[in-house]
Order: C-alpha cells, then structure tokens, then sequence
C-alpha cells in the first residue's frame, strides 16, 4: 500500500503549486485524507483534511482562504491547490489516509492517520 505525492517545487511569494497524492494498492473512497506539513527544525503540523464523504473539510488558519483540497476518487487521488504562497509555508509536505475518523468527519490530527506517503518538498522565496 502506498501514497505518492508530487507537485512539490521551488516557487516565489505569492506564487501558486498544486500537490497530488496518488494511491496504489489500495482505494481512497472509504479514507479521509489529510495533509500536513513539516518545516526544517519544526514538529510536523496538520494543515487541511477531506472526509471520505467529501461533507467535511477543514483547514488549519494558517492555510485558510489561500489552500484548497479535494479528492478524485475515480482517480484515487487527492490534491491541495495552494495560492498566495508566503515564505512560512515552505516545508514537506505530507498526504496521509485513515478510517479512523469515520466516513463523514476528518482530522488534523496526525496521530489518527495510518497511511503516510513520503513527502513533496515546498519552497517559497521572499
């Protein structure tokens, strides 16, 4: 069972990347999905998530009105839409799936997610 995220690059402030995190293995219709982010030095923090009803979806403040995740079951995948870049957002980010939410909630939590792909590096110039 894998995830595979892509879409990771350099990019300067207020610039726009768009993340993918692809299954393999296994299908993402019953698993919400989060992402999160770790930057050099830095715990690694929760940053949006999709329920696998697709009813919820939640966004940490940082993030808020700038990322925007979705999913494509029929592709299994999903994809964090990021604008506006600022410097604070560079970091690795993650994509991770689990049930342990339910089928109709999602969380930020990265301790409920038991599924982790390896991670797509960020860099936003000032």
């Amino acid at each position: 069972w894998q995830l595979v995220e892509s879409g990771g690059g350099a990019v300067q402030t207020g610039g726009s990347l768009t993340l993918s995190c692809v299954a393999s293995g296994f299908s993402l219709d019953d698993y919400a999905i989060g992402w999160f982010r770790q930057a050099p030095g830095e715990e690694r923090e929760g940053v949006s998530c999709i329920s696998a009803s697709r009813d919820r979806i939640w966004y940490e403040d940082p993030v808020k009105g700038r990322f925007t995740i979705s999913r494509d079951n029929a592709k299994n995948m999903a994809t964090l839409q990021m604008n506006n870049l600022k410097p604070e957002d560079t970091a690795t980010y993650f994509c991770a799936a689990t049930k342990q939410s339910g089928y109709l909630l999602c969380t930020t939590a990265d301790r409920h997610y038991d599924y982790w792909g390896q991670g797509t590096q960020v860099s936003v110039s000032s």
